[in-house]
């Protein structure tokens, strides 16, 4: 019996240390603003990032890194990630694309979410499939659905202003397309899905 207790114990030990040795380095560098579980701390404008693929949040760290994305009226992403190697950026994009991709939990007017569901289909479900969708790491932009709505209408913004570079000229004819009652639409949309559903 003392033997089986032991073991059982050794086994937990084992997998609280794997589970330890899992969370990147320097995760508070990331997880002051977006949370060791992706969620955003409840800052309205900071991104949930759980869930998203690994590919996406590496393409968006480098590019801050590099200067290539600029940091809208949020200067401390550029400033936060200059510091990080490439090695670290991989295993941040890593960790957080691991985790379930969780909702806003905003509230939503189901008539403008079903508006803006008809938007979405016909402008941006080419590149931008649900979270849970099989193809979601090879899906040309990242996943929008459960995603805070003052974080998208600040990138919306910056996309429209220039202040954000569009990654396929077609998103810039998207955008254009794009006016202040579809964004409303859009957001609640966005803000209507759910994980669990």
């Amino acid at each position: 019996m003392a033997v089986r207790i032991l073991v059982v114990f050794a086994g937990c030990l084992f997998l609280t240390q794997g589970i330890a040795q899992a969370e990147p380095r320097n995760i508070e560098i990331c997880a002051a603003c977006h949370g060791v579980d992706g969620s955003g701390v409840g800052y309205d404008y900071v991104p949930i990032i759980a869930g998203t693929p690994a590919s996406h949040l590496e393409e968006a760290l480098f590019a801050y890194k590099d200067g290539a994305r600029n940091c809208v009226g949020v200067p401390v992403m550029c400033d936060t990630i200059t510091p990080l190697s490439d090695d670290e950026i991989v295993e941040m994009a890593e960790y957080y694309a691991a985790m379930p991709r969780l909702s806003s939990k905003e509230e939503f007017d189901p008539q403008l979410a079903a508006v803006g569901k008809i938007i979405h289909d016909d402008l941006c479900a080419q590149c931008h499939v649900l979270p849970t969708d099989k193809n979601v790491d090879s899906a040309l932009g990242i996943p929008l659905h459960g995603q805070k709505s003052s974080y998208l209408r600040l990138s919306l913004g910056a996309y429209m202003t220039g202040d954000r570079e569009t990654l396929v000229p077609i998103m810039d004819d998207k955008l254009r397309e794009l006016d202040q009652d579809k964004i409303d639409a859009l957001l609640h949309y966005y803000a209507s899905w759910d994980p669990q559903s």
